[in-house]
């Protein structure tokens, strides 16, 4: 990773701007193969997202921030990461393919403005607090960068939901 960001916000606002770009590119692409081939890297960048908020981030601002603002964000990335596995598991010829997708995009869309807001969503809340968003950067970046490793590497597990119990079927 060669970009340097301001703070942890900005690190994860970059993320939001390149997972969005990347359901643009999806909604563009016409070939099973590029249609396969960005689901794939949506859902790596989601789930290296979704790890570094989880670890690090949130952890960091839990007792700091309202209330539910934490937990609803869990339970919101455990409904992507549902999906996340699906769409890694599946491909463009399956049924639903494209419609799992864009309901991962829509679920994205509601996460990132839910952080977003500018007066009360979690990054403002965030920004209000005692904690080192530079040091929590620093960290956050050491973390992403392992993590892009293990991917590159084929060894980034599957998703796994922490706030949402899957019954087993």
């Amino acid at each position: 990773m060669t970009a340097t960001f301001t703070d942890a916000i900005a690190l994860l606002k970059a993320d939001h701007r390149k997972v969005e770009e990347l359901f643009e590119k999806f909604e563009a692409a016409k070939s099973s193969s590029q249609k396969k081939s960005l689901a794939q890297q949506i859902c790596m960048e989601l789930k290296i997202h979704t790890l570094i908020e989880e670890e690090i981030f949130y952890p960091a601002f839990r007792d700091k921030i309202e209330g539910g603002t934490l937990d609803e964000a869990y339970v919101e990335h455990d409904g992507a990461k549902v999906l996340i596995n699906d769409i890694e598991a599946g491909s463009p010829e399956d049924s639903y393919f494209d419609a799992k997708v864009k309901v991962l995009s829509e679920e994205i869309k509601h996460h990132v403005h839910e952080e977003e807001m500018p007066a009360n969503g979690m990054f403002a809340q965030c920004r209000k607090t005692d904690v080192d968003l530079v040091e929590l950067r620093d960290r956050m970046s050491a973390r992403k960068k392992e993590l892009l490793a293990q991917a590159k590497s084929k060894r980034l597990p599957a998703a796994k939901p922490t706030a949402i119990n899957l019954l087993a079927a």
